[in-house]
């Protein structure tokens, strides 16, 4: 209150200064929570459509904020470090949202089917007692594996099994199964929650195909017939197949005299006059995997120290044992020189 009648008194020695005090026939519409004033006065016609209606309009809208200036002074306020708060009450106007308000999540197949049949979830304790290892066990975590381990050291072979499977890798397949199950069941449910259509059998397309393979798609179904799309009605402004493929042309059976004699002779003269071509791939990979070949002067340099029994390889010690090798040798994949008869003595 002190402060507003400082204001009047300089507004009443200054008169550049406007006063606090705003007289309307009407009484504004305050909604202080939301800092909203709405006025029901007419406006002036006359002020609207003279030359300066700006001014008009920036003066009725200094009034209207003048007097909810007003009446947030009328309200508790307090100070915090040499700062005046003012306490504002609840809005009563409630504004209109941007977006729709956010739906609530969908419930799973499980969630349904608890609630139609009114089955509760009741918490349940995070620790155990097992009668087998003779203390509290964790129903779920990293200590829960180490009981399990404690607890089943040794599995019992049923009468109808194998003896020689495992029954401990049966029990993890059976569990990593289990595992696998509860993990699609939850890909299902977000699915069905973001109203996604996943086929029953396959998978699912990783990319959105193109223009193109939709219509070669089409042409590809359309000929899935039994006159192989003749008789198939084209659809409106349908366009044709682009690099649909060319159909293969063979020769006619009978041709001219000359023609067939020309063209097997042009077959016979590439067969005979071909030459050999050098496999220049071949060689330059061979090049670059035996390396540069050493110049003639350090090979010659090396024979001489060498000497004449430097070409020989094999130690003192390597001798040809009799009978290693015969004298009429053959080669290889050869049947061996069947040997003459002996001729008897008289």
């Amino acid at each position: 209150m002190q402060a507003k009648m400082i204001f009047e008194e300089d507004a009443e020695s200054d008169p550049t200064i406007r006063s606090t005090k705003v007289d309307k026939p009407l009484e504004l519409e305050l909604d202080i929570g939301n800092l909203l004033a709405s006025d029901p006065n007419e406006l002036n016609l006359k002020h609207l459509k003279s030359k300066n209606p700006n001014g008009y309009l920036q003066s009725l809208a200094r009034d209207n904020t003048q007097l909810l200036i007003n009446q947030i002074w009328t309200l508790p306020f307090e100070r915090v470090d040499d700062v005046v708060i003012a306490k504002l009450p609840k809005p009563e106007y409630l504004l209109p949202r941007e977006k729709p308000a956010p739906k609530g999540k969908q419930m799973t197949k499980w969630e349904t089917y608890a609630k139609d049949k009114g089955i509760t979830k009741r918490k349940k304790t995070k620790l155990v007692w097992d009668d087998l290892v003779k203390d509290w066990v964790p129903r779920y975590g990293y200590k829960r594996a180490a009981a399990e381990h404690e607890k089943d050291w040794v599995l019992e072979v049923p009468a109808n099994a194998d003896p020689f499977e495992d029954q401990f890798e049966k029990k993890s397949e059976a569990k990593s199964e289990r595992v696998a199950k509860n993990e699609l069941q939850r890909l299902k449910n977000i699915a069905r929650a973001r109203k996604v259509v996943v086929p029953s059998a396959g998978l699912t397309l990783t990319e959105r195909p193109d223009k193109t393979e939709l219509n070669q798609a089409m042409h590809v179904a359309k000929k899935a017939t039994a006159s192989l799309g003749k008789f198939q009605q084209k659809l409106p402004r349908e366009k044709p197949l682009k690099n649909a493929g060319k159909k293969r042309k063979f020769e006619p059976l009978v041709q001219e005299s000359g023609k067939e004699k020309n063209m097997n002779l042009n077959v016979l003269d590439n067969v005979m006059n071909k030459k050999p071509l050098m496999a220049t791939e071949k060689l330059v990979s061979r090049g670059l995997r035996e390396g540069p070949k050493e110049p003639v002067e350090n090979s010659f340099e090396e024979s001489e120290k060498r000497g004449r029994r430097g070409g020989m390889k094999g130690t003192k010690n390597t001798k040809a044992k009799k009978g290693s090798v015969r004298k009429g040798g053959f080669k290889k994949g050869r049947a061996a020189p069947r040997s003459k008869p002996k001729k008897k003595r008289q």
